[in-house]
């Protein structure tokens, strides 16, 4: 015998209308998209506690939503965009320019890492026990890129082999300890000369002529050679054993890095796409810190699986100009943000990929 399911509403004249009921309804109580979307929305945008998103549904709307709905409305949004997911991972590792950070949250009481790779059209956030090459395999994208990645210096970024670009926003404040804590003349020159450089690249559009290009080398290098009179390498005395490295000043280990590391410190001189820091990055990693300073910690490694896979996609999609409640609306209706029907050949994805 069939069981067909219908919906039949009848009006003040007395005429009634059928209609088959939605797939979709398969419980007595059963709650629309607005809901979802501003459960969420509270949830992983705003960063509200499970309970108080309780409370907010029940006395200001009037709608009995349980603990266990808000957290099932997570799930659904996660498990959703899997799809989107892959397509993130795969355009970033076509992008020119992709910026790396890290920092560490609290998942259970054990300390845990999120990782973030993005840049200006892109953001791709994960979660990860450990903070090293492991995690950076695990999320898919360093391993396989070859554009230019923008760091703090993180060392485990330098074995992959893509271009690299150092944040100087940590060598200025790097500068700054060396020559209020350690009295480096050096470094405060040096300092100078890289906001001069960042002004100069700035007033040029984003790229030296040759010409000033060569002259900031050269002053580049002249620097240097001063520290290396000022903050000499450490001698061994007469009649020790040589055993291992001496060990360094925090002055004169900034000073070998910018040796050792010109290229990737002045890469922005010379490269326009490059940026001066790796401020995309960290800014992209704000709104974790400030999840951690509401929640404390994370209580699962599912709900920070959660929180990161939603978050991306928030602020990819913000990113594109679409608000995050736009966002979770499509997501919940089951359709894909335009950006990603973009056809890849495209002049659009084209300009996203050089952004």
């Amino acid at each position: 015998m069939w069981h067909v399911e219908i919906a039949i509403l009848e009006d003040e004249n007395g005429n009634r209308f059928v209609a088959p009921f939605p797939k979709e309804v398969t419980r007595p109580a059963q709650y629309g998209i607005n809901t979802k979307v501003n459960a969420v929305y509270m949830s992983q945008y705003q960063l509200i506690p499970y309970e108080r998103i309780k409370d907010h549904f029940e006395s200001q709307m009037e709608i009995p939503l349980s603990v266990g709905s808000v957290y099932n409305f997570n799930k659904s949004a996660y498990e959703r965009l899997e799809g989107f997911e892959q397509w993130l991972i795969q355009k970033l590792i076509k992008s020119d320019l992709n910026h790396a950070d890290e920092t560490g949250i609290n998942i259970d009481g054990k300390r845990h890492w999120l990782h973030c790779v993005s840049n200006s059209s892109l953001t791709y956030f994960y979660p990860h026990n450990l903070r090293g090459t492991a995690a950076m395999e695990y999320g898919g994208v360093i391993p396989l890129f070859e554009g230019t990645l923008c760091h703090d210096h993180w060392k485990p970024y330098y074995t992959y082999s893509c271009t690299h670009s150092l944040c100087n926003a940590h060598h200025l404040r790097e500068l700054e300890r060396a020559f209020e804590q350690d009295n480096q003349e050096w470094a405060k020159k040096m300092q100078l000369l890289l906001l001069k450089i960042n002004t100069a690249v700035d007033q040029a559009g984003g790229e030296l002529l040759p010409e000033q290009s060569k002259k900031f080398w050269k002053l580049y290098r002249k620097i240097i050679k001063e520290g290396e009179i000022e903050c000499p390498a450490p001698s061994r005395p007469e009649g020790e054993k040589k055993r291992g490295r001496l060990k360094r000043s925090k002055a004169r280990n900034l000073l070998e890095r910018l040796k050792k590391f010109e290229e990737d410190t002045l890469r922005f001189m010379d490269n326009e796409i490059v940026p001066f820091t790796n401020n995309q990055g960290e800014r992209d990693l704000r709104m974790t810190k400030v999840h951690q300073k509401i929640s404390g910690c994370f209580r699962s490694s599912e709900g920070a699986k959660f929180f990161c896979r939603i978050r991306s996609y928030i602020s990819t999609c913000g990113k594109k100009g679409l608000s995050a409640n736009d966002a979770l609306t499509l997501l919940f209706l089951g359709k894909d943000p335009d950006f990603m029907t973009v056809d890849v050949n495209s002049s659009a994805y084209q300009q996203d990929c050089a952004e």
